[in-house]
Protein backbone atom coordinates (compact mmCIF):
# COMPACT_ATOMS: atom_id res chain seq x y z
CA UNK A 1 0.00 0.00 0.00
CA UNK A 2 1.60 3.36 -1.31
CA UNK A 3 1.91 6.08 1.70
CA UNK A 4 0.03 9.61 1.19
CA UNK A 5 2.14 12.22 -0.27
CA UNK A 6 3.83 15.02 1.95
CA UNK A 7 1.63 17.92 0.31
CA UNK A 8 -1.91 15.81 0.70
CA UNK A 9 -1.15 15.66 4.65
CA UNK A 10 0.12 19.35 4.79
CA UNK A 11 -3.21 20.13 3.06
CA UNK A 12 -5.05 17.82 5.80
CA UNK A 13 -3.58 19.14 8.56
CA UNK A 14 -4.24 22.85 7.22
CA UNK A 15 -7.81 22.46 7.06
CA UNK A 16 -8.01 20.79 10.39
CA UNK A 17 -6.13 23.37 11.73
CA UNK A 18 -8.38 26.11 10.13
CA UNK A 19 -11.55 24.53 11.51
CA UNK A 20 -12.82 23.73 8.28
CA UNK A 21 -14.79 21.25 9.08
CA UNK A 22 -15.26 17.89 11.36
CA UNK A 23 -12.60 15.32 10.37
CA UNK A 24 -15.37 13.10 8.76
CA UNK A 25 -15.99 16.51 6.69
CA UNK A 26 -12.44 16.95 6.39
CA UNK A 27 -12.06 13.49 5.19
CA UNK A 28 -14.68 13.55 2.37
CA UNK A 29 -12.90 16.74 0.77
CA UNK A 30 -9.57 15.16 0.14
CA UNK A 31 -10.62 11.35 -0.31
CA UNK A 32 -9.17 10.00 2.75
CA UNK A 33 -10.34 7.93 6.24
CA UNK A 34 -11.67 9.21 9.11
CA UNK A 35 -9.23 7.22 11.32
CA UNK A 36 -6.13 8.15 9.08
CA UNK A 37 -6.82 11.81 10.19
CA UNK A 38 -7.03 10.36 13.67
CA UNK A 39 -3.93 8.32 13.30
CA UNK A 40 -1.79 11.78 11.06
CA UNK A 41 -3.32 13.80 14.60
CA UNK A 42 -1.69 11.81 16.80
CA UNK A 43 1.61 11.20 14.82
CA UNK A 44 1.56 15.01 15.05
CA UNK A 45 0.99 15.48 18.21
CA UNK A 46 3.58 12.49 19.45
CA UNK A 47 6.47 13.41 17.21
CA UNK A 48 5.76 16.60 15.78
CA UNK A 49 6.25 15.45 12.14
CA UNK A 50 3.47 14.85 9.55
CA UNK A 51 5.96 12.86 7.32
CA UNK A 52 5.44 8.87 6.67
CA UNK A 53 7.03 6.44 9.14
CA UNK A 54 9.45 4.37 7.71
CA UNK A 55 8.46 0.59 6.43
CA UNK A 56 7.84 -1.53 9.81
CA UNK A 57 10.18 -4.09 8.26
CA UNK A 58 8.53 -7.86 7.42
CA UNK A 59 10.29 -10.71 6.36
CA UNK A 60 13.01 -10.61 3.69
CA UNK A 61 12.30 -12.37 0.19
CA UNK A 62 13.98 -15.86 0.26
CA UNK A 63 14.37 -15.97 -3.80
CA UNK A 64 16.17 -12.80 -4.25
CA UNK A 65 18.69 -12.23 -7.79
CA UNK A 66 20.79 -14.69 -8.08
CA UNK A 67 18.03 -17.45 -6.42
CA UNK A 68 15.25 -15.84 -8.33
CA UNK A 69 17.09 -16.75 -11.77
CA UNK A 70 17.88 -20.05 -10.76
CA UNK A 71 14.13 -20.71 -9.81
CA UNK A 72 13.39 -19.12 -13.41
CA UNK A 73 15.74 -21.61 -15.01
CA UNK A 74 14.23 -24.74 -13.11
CA UNK A 75 10.38 -23.46 -14.10
CA UNK A 76 11.70 -23.57 -17.50
CA UNK A 77 13.39 -27.19 -17.16
CA UNK A 78 10.48 -28.36 -16.23
CA UNK A 79 7.06 -26.62 -16.54
CA UNK A 80 5.10 -28.79 -14.81
CA UNK A 81 6.84 -29.04 -11.50
CA UNK A 82 5.00 -28.90 -8.17
CA UNK A 83 5.56 -25.96 -5.72
CA UNK A 84 6.84 -28.54 -3.61
CA UNK A 85 9.39 -30.11 -6.27
CA UNK A 86 10.51 -26.80 -7.42
CA UNK A 87 11.29 -26.03 -3.27
CA UNK A 88 13.33 -29.34 -2.80
CA UNK A 89 15.03 -28.66 -6.13
CA UNK A 90 16.24 -24.96 -5.31
CA UNK A 91 17.93 -26.07 -1.89
CA UNK A 92 16.59 -23.11 -0.33
CA UNK A 93 14.74 -22.62 3.01
CA UNK A 94 12.11 -21.56 2.39
CA UNK A 95 7.94 -22.41 2.37
CA UNK A 96 5.87 -23.23 -0.53
CA UNK A 97 4.51 -19.22 -0.47
CA UNK A 98 7.60 -18.13 -0.81
CA UNK A 99 8.30 -20.14 -3.86
CA UNK A 100 4.85 -19.08 -5.14
CA UNK A 101 5.36 -15.46 -4.61
CA UNK A 102 8.66 -15.97 -6.35
CA UNK A 103 6.64 -17.24 -9.25
CA UNK A 104 4.37 -14.52 -9.16
CA UNK A 105 7.24 -11.43 -9.20
CA UNK A 106 8.75 -13.63 -12.44
CA UNK A 107 5.39 -13.81 -14.20
CA UNK A 108 5.29 -17.08 -14.07
CA UNK A 109 1.69 -18.67 -14.46
CA UNK A 110 1.06 -21.96 -12.78
CA UNK A 111 -2.61 -22.55 -14.58
CA UNK A 112 -2.76 -24.62 -16.98
CA UNK A 113 -4.24 -23.25 -19.86
CA UNK A 114 -7.72 -24.24 -20.73
CA UNK A 115 -6.99 -24.29 -24.26
CA UNK A 116 -4.69 -27.47 -24.35
CA UNK A 117 -5.96 -30.98 -24.59
CA UNK A 118 -7.54 -32.56 -21.58
CA UNK A 119 -5.07 -35.00 -19.40
CA UNK A 120 -5.76 -38.79 -20.15
CA UNK A 121 -6.74 -39.67 -17.23
CA UNK A 122 -11.03 -39.10 -16.16
CA UNK A 123 -12.61 -37.65 -13.39
CA UNK A 124 -12.68 -39.60 -10.34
Amino acid sequence: METYSIDLRERVMRAWDQKLGTQKQIAGLFGVSVPWIKKLLRQRRRTGSIAPLPHGGGWTPRFVGPRLQQLKALVDEDPDATLQELLDQSGVAASIMAVHRALERLGCRRKKSRFTPPSKTGRM
